[in-house]
């Protein structure tokens, strides 16, 4: 008898649960969207709750679709938007407030008092990161000091940290475990990447009480049974930040492996292998996943804060699209930008920058530009940000990228893929299974319980299209020089 896997999958616009056969084919799915809560220029939240109430949601809603119970689910794994902040009382399970968003950009003052005269990678050596906006470690900290007797309470024990993992495992195990696993650590800048505990001495310089953490495990193992809900009694078997996920599920499972995910962000990964790979050219050292008691396996990453982003601002702010699937006919509609270029720096830069103080810009317009150049220039600035990372990332390894598979809700735009396989010069791979980050948490969830291997997860994986380069070298170089002459102007 067919047996299943779920997998949650909580996003930065989303929550889906999504069930997979033993073929790591969909056979179930459900999703809501959450509120995008903007309080002031700069900030961005979420309501932990709503997420909450959506996971629940979801879960029946990819059951009913399906036909099966709880008894036909094996295991269930947890994937998650990363860095995501929720801090919450673990005696009442409420939240001190929103969830700070990783896009969220408040917390530029306290990087640079805990950067001082040693620069924002005081704390790379240890964790990975240098001191961003984007981590969840100084999210924390800015609760702490800015919500009404958050720090008392926290002090005195009452109060939970986690990522958006941490906080649905909670809840689906009803308050009895608090848990994260190595990858979520990772993104916190409080965890050593060597040791895989939390830093005291980090903690104590970002003000944090360890009493609030939640313990770190391994990505793929089991950690308590749902105890509420649709999957009542099914065990969760594992966790991995998104993008990780993403990684495992493409099977980048060797060293020099890599993967982009087009979401409301990009994030591009290499597999590095058991050794962390310092970055000298603006890219983080993270965790890739730990199976079980193995060596964790370490990923150089390079992290691009908006590339989906900018179609939704396209169709929510500026309107010149209503819906998200009219940007590739209307940029198909012309054959270049018309000398405009979009830098959407709306959260800063990420990698390879990393310039929190960058603002986005549109530049190259003359009276010759519309809206279908401007559409253009949307979709190319995801592929040039992508060419950044790339460069960088050849720059630290030494490994020359030869193929890129990518993955993603964007990655249906074949306008996108094309121009990402021009401007790069490489072919661009497009995986059957295209939902890999839910795919990749399911396999973590899988292999805990026995249904899967890594052998099994490379032969799954399956090639569904492929773009060739066609740009001439000339052009292609002309291209990226004037994208890099317009980031240059937004700082």
């Amino acid at each position: 008898m067919s047996r299943y896997i779920a997998a949650i999958d909580q996003g930065t616009t989303s929550t889906r649960c999504i069930v997979f056969d033993q073929h790591g084919r969909i056979v179930g799915l459900g999703q809501r969207e959450h509120e995008q809560i903007f309080p002031r220029p700069g900030w961005v939240e979420h309501d932990a709750q709503e997420i909450w109430r959506n996971t629940l949601t979801v879960i029946e809603e990819a059951l009913a679709t399906t036909g099966l119970g709880r008894s036909d689910i094996d295991a269930v794994g947890v994937t998650n938007q990363r860095e995501t902040t929720v801090v919450w009382d673990r005696h009442t399970g409420e939240p001190v407030c929103n969830a700070i968003v990783w896009q969220d950009t408040r917390t530029d003052a306290i990087c640079d008092e805990l950067a001082g005269d040693a620069g924002p990678g005081r704390y790379q050596e240890r964790t990975g990161l240098p001191l961003s906006t984007y981590f969840a470690g100084p999210k924390l900290r800015w609760i702490l000091d800015n919500v009404e007797n958050a720090r008392a309470r926290a002090e005195s024990g009452d109060l939970c940290f986690g990522t958006i993992d941490s906080w649905l495992v909670w809840k689906l195990t009803g308050g009895k475990t608090h848990v994260t696993d190595v990858t979520n650590a990772a993104r916190t800048m409080l965890m050593d990447l060597r040791t895989l505990q939390w830093d005291s001495q980090i903690c104590a310089d970002f003000g944090v009480p360890e009493s609030m953490l939640p313990a770190i495990h391994s990505s793929s193992q089991i950690y308590a049974e749902v105890a509420e809900g649709a999957l009542a009694g099914v065990p969760i078997g594992g966790i991995l930040g998104d993008q990780q996920a993403a990684t495992f599920g493409q099977a980048c499972l060797s060293p020099g492996e890599a993967k982009n995910t087009y979401g409301t962000g990009n994030f591009m990964l290499l597999n590095t292998g058991t050794e962390p790979v310092k970055s000298s050219h603006g890219l983080l050292t993270t965790v890739c996943y730990r199976i079980g008691d193995e060596p964790a396996v370490y990923a150089l990453e390079g992290s691009i804060a908006v590339t989906g982003s900018l179609v939704q601002w396209l169709r929510d702010n500026l309107e010149i699209i209503s819906s998200a699937s009219e940007i590739e006919p209307l940029a198909a509609s012309v054959p270049d930008t018309g000398g405009a270029y979009i830098v959407p720096a709306f959260s800063g830069l990420f990698a390879p920058r990393w310039r929190p103080d960058a603002r986005g810009i549109i530049c190259g317009l003359t009276r010759f530009v519309t809206k279908a150049h401007l559409a253009r220039a949307a979709l190319e600035s995801t592929a040039f940000q992508t060419r950044e990372v790339s460069d960088a990332m050849r720059a630290d390894s030494g490994v020359e990228l030869t193929t890129l598979k990518v993955d993603g809700g964007m990655v249906v735009n074949e306008l996108l893929m094309q121009f990402q396989s021009d401007i790069l010069g490489v072919p661009v791979v497009r995986p059957k299974i295209a939902e890999t980050t839910a795919l990749g948490a399911a396999y973590a969830a899988g292999i805990a319980v026995d249904r899967w291997t890594q052998d099994d997860i490379r032969e799954i994986w399956a090639e569904d299209k492929t773009w060739q380069p066609n740009m001439a070298d000339t052009e292609r170089e002309r291209r990226y020089a004037e994208w890099n002459a317009a980031v240059e102007r937004t700082y």
